[in-house]
This record gives structure tokens, C-alpha cells and sequence, in this order.
């Protein structure tokens, strides 16, 4: 089994004494120069958009300019006491997120617990790896006409899809960080006296958490791919299904919004979850820096 890996900080740089140094400036400022000098390119293509689609008139690609107006009348020109969301907005996003967050929850705690006990067990990974290749290598959409079979149109359908699909970084992940735990520390908490569900929750956990939380980032991804695969059928409420009917009603400039929705949700959460694996590995950060 392969484990999944996140995307790992680069090393800061070390001055003479071996030391790493401190960024200096106001971090604030630092944020914000980042990230202008990172978007630079994102507005150059939209600028150049923008002119060739006034230029040429092309049906199929609306200006930018369009597409964040129809974005803005959509979603978010309702009234204050209501966050500014419209009434579409809360039939589009209310669906759309239970299902992807229900979805992904579930794969999760299913996943730590299967790649729990794989990773604890040489016997369990022996016997189950030829269903967990075969299963991981199925597409998940596929699977979406079995799943109306057994639920029928509807929530279930959609979360069992979600689900199926980004269970199996999870699982990876946490197996193969739980497999390779320094022998020498689960030797060390032995010796102490720390063994069973302490030393699962005190030693393994820990140690195998940077995986853990590599597979979790990674699944959220796809949990959000799914989401809209998955409504793209048989559903009539969803960001997936407001872009199949604009799709089939020629409403371009109301597709190419929740396209750039979804690509806005996808950068969200990601930088959502960034936050809370840093913080949540603060001391992971902290240890390497002592270690090195």
C-alpha cells in the first residue's frame, strides 16, 4: 500500500551557526506582498480574457466581467440580515455541503479505523490488500448506478459516492504513517508502561499524524470532485445541478459562475484546512526544528 503525500513546507534557511533564522517584518505585510506577487499572473490572464472575449464575441466564453456579475446576482445580492446570500444560494450551497461534508466524515473516521488496524497488523494487511487494491483502483463515478440502485436519487446516493471515493487516501495514509512507527518509540513506552489505547493515543497517533492529515487534505479534494459528479444526476438542487441545467439551458454565463464557485470552495478549503494541520502540528514543526 502506497501512502499519499501532502505538500511539505520547504525548509527555512539556517544562518552560520546552524541556527534557522527568524523572517523578519511585519508578518501581516509579508502575507499580503506574498500573495500579490503570486496573483499577478491570475490577473493577467483574466485581463487577457477579458479583451479577446469584448473582441470576439464568443458565446461560449463570456467575459470575466459577465461571469462576476451573474456570480454576484446569483449567490450574493440578498439582504444584509442574511449574510447577502439569496435564496438560490441557500438551495444551491445547503445540499451541496451537507452531502460533502457528511460524505467526507464519514470516509474519515471509516479510514482511520480500517488504516488503524492495518497499520497495526501485518496478518489484516496480508489478507485484506487484494480488496483494498481492487477497490481503489475502481473509479468512484462508476459506481454511481449501483448506488441509485440501492438508495434511489437523493442524499444518500450522494454521500455513499462521496464517501467511497475519498476513503481510500485516508486509509492509506494512516496505515502506512501508523506502520511506520520508530520501533524504538513504541519500545520506550513499553518500558514505561504505556501500552493498549494509551500508547495508541499517546505514541501511534501522534507519530503517524503528518500522514494522517497529508490523506485528509488530499480527500477533501475529491470530496468536493464528487460532490459535483455526483449531483450532475438525477438531482435538481446543488452546485452540481445548477451546472448541468444552465449547461442544458445555454445559459453559459451562469455556468461559468459556478464554475469559478467551485474553483473559489476548492482554494477555501484548502486554505481551511492548512490553518488547522498547522496548527494541529505546531509540534511536529517544533520537533523537526530540534531535531535538525
Amino acid at each position: 500500500m502506497t501512502a499519499i503525500t501532502g505538500d511539505h513546507p520547504a525548509e527555512r534557511p539556517t544562518g552560520t551557526n546552524g541556527r534557522r533564522r527568524r523572517p523578519t517584518g511585519v508578518p501581516g505585510l509579508r502575507i499580503l506582498t506574498g500573495g500579490a506577487a503570486r496573483l499577478w499572473l491570475v490577473a493577467l490572464l483574466v485581463g487577457c480574457w477579458e479583451i479577446i472575449a469584448r473582441t470576439k464575441q464568443d458565446a461560449y466564453f463570456p467575459p470575466p466581467s459577465t461571469i462576476v456579475r451573474v456570480f454576484h446576482e446569483l449567490w450574493f445580492s440578498g439582504p444584509a440580515t442574511h449574510l447577502f446570500l439569496t435564496d438560490k444560494a441557500l438551495d444551491d450551497f445547503q445540499p451541496s455541503f451537507v452531502n460533502l461534508f457528511c460524505g467526507w466524515a464519514l470516509a474519515a473516521v471509516v479510514g482511520l479505523a480500517l488504516g488503524i488496524l492495518l497499520g497495526r497488523s501485518s496478518v489484516a494487511r496480508e489478507i485484506l490488500d487484494p480488496v483494498l487494491q481492487f477497490g481503489r483502483a475502481v473509479p468512484p463515478p462508476t459506481l454511481i448506478p449501483f448506488f441509485i440502485v440501492v438508495f434511489d436519487f437523493g442524499a444518500q446516493m450522494q454521500i455513499s459516492t462521496i464517501a467511497f471515493g475519498v476513503i481510500w487516501p485516508v486509509l492509506l495514509n494512516t496505515a502506512d504513517g501508523v506502520r511506520t512507527v520508530e520501533k524504538l518509540q513504541l519500545e520506550t513506552a513499553e518500558v514505561f508502561g504505556i501500552t493498549g489505547a494509551a500508547r495508541l493515543f499517546r505514541i501511534t497517533l501522534p507519530a503517524a499524524a503528518p500522514k494522517i492529515f497529508a490523506g485528509l487534505r488530499v480527500s477533501l479534494g475529491f470530496a468536493l470532485i464528487l460532490m459535483v459528479i455526483s449531483e450532475l444526476i438525477g438531482s435538481t438542487t446543488g452546485i452540481g445541478a445548477h451546472l448541468i441545467s444552465s449547461q442544458q439551458g445555454m445559459e453559459l454565463p451562469e455556468m461559468w459562475a459556478g464554475i469559478v464557485l467551485l474553483g473559489i470552495l476548492g482554494c477555501l478549503f484548502n486554505a481551511v484546512f492548512a490553518l488547522v494541520e498547522r496548527r494541529f502540528l505546531s509540534w511536529h514543526s517544533r520537533a523537526r526544528g530540534l531535531d535538525s
